[in-house]
């Protein structure tokens, strides 16, 4: 039978304890978002989108979901860069 382990005694030094701040007791700096570039989320959103028109195109026959992807991101890329430099 196993020996019970007794606790063992602390003799550290006190450790301070740091807290989280609370939620909303420190300002959040965010950069606006241009009219011109979408954000990143935006960007997903839109891939996520033409990658599954693209897969629906193909019939949605499985096994190619990152050449969809890929060909979405290149697509939705070129547009976006084609409407920021008009």
């Amino acid at each position: 039978m196993a020996k019970a382990k007794s606790p063992r005694s602390n003799n550290l030094p006190n450790k301070q304890v740091i807290t989280m701040p609370e939620a909303g007791s420190i300002p959040q700096i965010r950069k606006a978002a241009s009219p011109i570039s979408p954000t990143p989320i935006d960007l997903e959103a839109q891939i996520r989108t033409r990658a599954y028109e693209l897969y629906q195109e193909r019939g949605c026959a499985p096994g190619q979901e990152n050449e969809d992807w890929l060909r979405a991101e290149h697509e939705v890329l070129a547009r976006n860069n084609q409407q920021q430099r008009a």
